[in-house]
Formats: C-alpha cells, sequence, structure tokens
C-alpha cells in the first residue's frame, strides 16, 4: 500500500495508467468503469479537437510533424538506417496517428503465443476480451468501388489469390480484398474515441495530457507512485502502457532490465531481467511502385484500403508474406535513392508477416530525456528468412501487375524498375529502400521463465516487483501475422480485467 511518509505528495490514485496510448486508454476506461480511481498519463496533447487526428484520410500529415515522436534508429548494417520510426505523441496513441487497418489475429498466432510461454493466451483464450474491444470499436468494410482496388483484386485473382473477406470466417489463407478499418464516415474510431469518449459509461477515468512521466517511485521493490512533471503522484498500482520502445525504456530508468548493460550506463540494477529490451520485432516492408495511365479516381478513405496475403514458403502457420494496396506512389525511401516518382500511381508494399530478425531497445544513460538506442537489427535473422519473403514478394507482386485485368491502370514500374530482376540485386533494393508498417512489439514479453526473457508474467505483472503491470505491444512474445492495433486494445482490457479480479 503506498505510504504517504515515504511518497511527498498528497495525490494519490488507486491506478496510475502511464500513456494514454492504444492499450492505456482501455485499461484506464475500462478500471473506472469498474469502479477504480484511476488516473492516465499522456505525455501528448488532448486528440479531441485536433481534426488532423480525427479525419483518417490525413494520417500521413501526421508522421514525422509536432504529434510524433519520430524515434530514429540504429544504423542497420543489412537494413535501411533512414527508417524513421513514428510514435504517436497524442491521445489515442497509435490508434490516433494509423491508417486504421483492423484485425483480429488468426489463430495459430496465439497458439505460438501460448508455446512461446503466455500461458493462459491462447485463441480461446483471448477470444472473451477481442469481442469486448469489438463491442466498443465499430468496424467498416471499405468498399470495393475504387476501380483501382477493384481492379486488383481481380488480377490477384489470376494469379491464384482469391477475393477474401478479409477478417470474417476462414480467412488466413491465400487472398485478397477490402480491409476493414475503425472508421465511420471517415472519422476514426482511436482508442481515445471509442473508449474514452464513445458508449455511455458511468464512470470514466480521470486523464491527464501533456505530463510527461520521468520515472518509477519505488521502496524496495514495490512500486508507489511515479514522477512526472508536475511532481510526484502516488498510486496503489501503476500499470506502464508506454509503447514498446517507451515501456522498457521506463523500466531500465527505474534500474529493471539487463543488470551489466544498466551498469554500463550508469543505473544501479534493482531487478536482473535480461528481456527488458530484448525481443524487438517489426513488420519490415519493401515497396514496389508503378506509375499510372492516369490519376486514381475517387472514392478514397484513407489510400491504403486493400490487402493481399501469399504464402510463398509454404508455411502451415498460414500466409507469411502481406501487401498492402497503395492507391498512391510510395516513394519516401525510393526517391532519396534516384528512383523516378510520379504525380500518380500505385504501390504494393509486400512485408513480412512473422518476421525472425530481433532487436533490442536500450538506455543511453541514466536521464529520461535521453532517447533510448532503438536497433532492429532488420535482416539479420540466421536463416536470411526475412528476406527471402521480401524478394518473393517484388516478384508477386510484379506477377499480379502484369494481368490483363490492371492493364488499363498500369504504366511503368517506377522501383526497382523493370531491369532489376537478379534475385540478390532485388534483395539489396529491398533492404536499401525498406519502410517499416510500425508495428514494434515485444520488448517487455509475456512469458513463465524470466532467465528465459520473460518480463511479464501472463497476468502482465513484472517479475521481481510488486505494485507494476505492463500493458501494450509491448508484451507481446510474437509479433501478430497482421496490423496489431486491435490486439493491442485487447491487451487492454485483459489487463483492466487481472486488475479488478
Amino acid at each position: 500500500m503506498w505510504d504517504a511518509d515515504h511518497v511527498s505528495t498528497t495525490e494519490h490514485h488507486d491506478v496510475i495508467v502511464v500513456g494514454g496510448g492504444t492499450a492505456g486508454c482501455v485499461t484506464a476506461a475500462r478500471l473506472a468503469e469498474a469502479g477504480v480511481a484511476v488516473l492516465l498519463i499522456e505525455a501528448g496533447p488532448d486528440d479531441s479537437d485536433r481534426d488532423e487526428v480525427l479525419q483518417v484520410r490525413r494520417w500521413l500529415e501526421l508522421l514525422g510533424g509536432e504529434l510524433d515522436w519520430d524515434y530514429t534508429i540504429a544504423p542497420q548494417p543489412r537494413g535501411n538506417s533512414a527508417i524513421r520510426h513514428s510514435r504517436a505523441r497524442v491521445l489515442g496513441g497509435c490508434s490516433s496517428h494509423n491508417s486504421c487497418i483492423a484485425f483480429v489475429p488468426p489463430d495459430a498466432d496465439f497458439s505460438a503465443w501460448a508455446a512461446a510461454g503466455a500461458v493462459g493466451w491462447g485463441p480461446d483464450d483471448v477470444a472473451p476480451f477481442f469481442s469486448r474491444v469489438l463491442e466498443r470499436v465499430p468496424l467498416r468494410r471499405v468498399s470495393e468501388e475504387n476501380p483501382v482496388n477493384a481492379s486488383v483484386i481481380e488480377a490477384c485473382a489470376a494469379v491464384g489469390l482469391p477475393p477474401t473477406v478479409l477478417g470474417e470466417g476462414d480467412w488466413f489463407h491465400p487472398g485478397a480484398g477490402p480491409f476493414r478499418l475503425n472508421v465511420v464516415d471517415g472519422l476514426r474510431q482511436s482508442a481515445s474515441v471509442a473508449y474514452l469518449r464513445g458508449g455511455t459509461p458511468a464512470a470514466r477515468p480521470e486523464v491527464r495530457c501533456n505530463t510527461q512521466v520521468h520515472g518509477l517511485v519505488l521502496e524496495g521493490t514495490d512500486v508507489v507512485g511515479v514522477r512526472t512533471s508536475e511532481g510526484v503522484l502516488g498510486a496503489d498500482h501503476v500499470v506502464v502502457a508506454a509503447g514498446a520502445f517507451g515501456s522498457p525504456q521506463l523500466l531500465q530508468l527505474a534500474g529493471i532490465g539487463p543488470a551489466d548493460d544498466l551498469r554500463g550506463v550508469g543505473i544501479d540494477p534493482l531487478v536482473d531481467l535480461p528481456g527488458v529490451g530484448s525481443n524487438l520485432q517489426d513488420h519490415p516492408e519493401g515497396v514496389v511502385i508503378w506509375s499510372t495511365r492516369r490519376p486514381v479516381p475517387e472514392p478514397i478513405v484513407q489510400e491504403w484500403e486493400v490487402g493481399i496475403f501469399a504464402n510463398v514458403h509454404d508455411d502451415p502457420h498460414g500466409p507469411d508474406l502481406m501487401f498492402h494496396l497503395g492507391l498512391v506512389p510510395f516513394d519516401g525511401h525510393t526517391a532519396a535513392y534516384g528512383y523516378p516518382t510520379s504525380p500518380h500511381g500505385v504501390s504494393l508494399t509486400p512485408n513480412v508477416c512473422r518476421a525472425r530478425s530481433r532487436g533490442t531497445v536500450r538506455v543511453r544513460s541514466p536521464h529520461p530525456g535521453d532517447v533510448p538506442a532503438i536497433d532492429f537489427a532488420y535482416f539479420t535473422d540466421p536463416e536470411g528468412y526475412d528476406e527471402s519473403v521480401m524478394v518473393a514478394g517484388v516478384e508477386l507482386a510484379r506477377e499480379i501487375m502484369a494481368q490483363d485485368r490492371v492493364a488499363d491502370w498500369i504504366d511503368v514500374e517506377l522501383a526497382p524498375g523493370a531491369a532489376t530482376t537478379d534475385r540478390s540485386a532485388i534483395s539489396d533494393y529491398v533492404r536499401r529502400t525498406a519502410n517499416t508498417v510500425y508495428h514494434p512489439v515485444g520488448t517487455c514479453a509475456i512469458g513463465t521463465d524470466p532467465s528465459a526473457g520473460a518480463v511479464v508474467r501472463p497476468d502482465l505483472s513484472v517479475y521481481g516487483l510488486s505494485g507494476l503491470s505492463v500493458a501494450d505491444t509491448s508484451v507481446f512474445p510474437l509479433i501478430p501475422s497482421v496490423n496489431p492495433a486491435l490486439t493491442a486494445m485487447m491487451v487492454g482490457e485483459r489487463c483492466a480485467a487481472e486488475l479488478t479480479r
């Protein structure tokens, strides 16, 4: 229990949730509905009056802007060191910053979680919490009325990827179809919109925006509050929901992490947990760009509206390659290398559903204002799996766009260009110009063995401490095969349920 004699503040809460992002908003909202006195702290501003946030069509404007932490990454010997990782600095977190593509992952993903040590997180275990998310977050399927979307879906069918209703029934197989988006009438239904302002709950959490959390307050191994830009705040329980970069950073600053690494930057280890900041995963993404013979017509919701799944390695888990179809020339990294662009075009972005490369997040110093060192170690898995999936993706993208169904639209391949056919040259291209789907996960993983890398127990409490949980994408032991926003919300639902048992 919090002790006012040891924590110099008169402000106390049952629970403080650090981070008003995708999972944090859900956790705080559900705790408040259960009668818990909860404070949700967000470093960025409120999103409720920000048109650039609420209008999902404007999502690309947010990348690199004032509402973006815009993290740089460590030099990548086998990847693109120029990748910048957008993380939202606004209430709702990345659900206020993304393109609103919404998936419940296939059951096989959660079977893999359970096998990796996330006991109680198998498909039957998580299903009730996804149901709670879907009761709160409205989803709408993108219309196939756009003729380019419809033509590409037909072209996919011609190469053995049939039309598929993504996200419904037994959908996780090779195929193509329009996404479901958490968007209604062009307005994003983020975690903050759906949980903090949606519905008619009897109670809502206290929300404090524009407030930085600098560290945890501990008495021995008991977490009793947080240090913030407004002073020290006491709590019976703290939930860290600062994301795959921020959560391991906050734990490491408190001395919770790999002991030798902490000593190396001047932090006294409190709890030696080698998994804190390890196991970093992402969906690396390549791009193939074509100019179109004429501008892509309306209707367009957010310019990335069709998904394509393929299984290029006959993986029994299911598709191992995913494309997002962009109704724009996605040239942010290709143009820097001199590849031509066009005022109108389309893109296919092959990404690795279950990437095998693993990276790290490490604090550089004891100072909370110092950005951590983030190293994704892209394309470093020993078998070269990630690279091989991306190369196969470029080849399949070309096969799709060579079909008669899209001939009226497709003009010239701009990047990497039709002359790039050798597999080693394709590999060099995709790694040099790679992007990210902005899906970092895994740095505070659920598991049963801390010596093997687990950071949180299956109930999301942190090993070696009391009064502390983590609830965000950092707890994923393995990256889901698809966009993870709804899974982050599911974790928020689960965390609130664990704390109110």
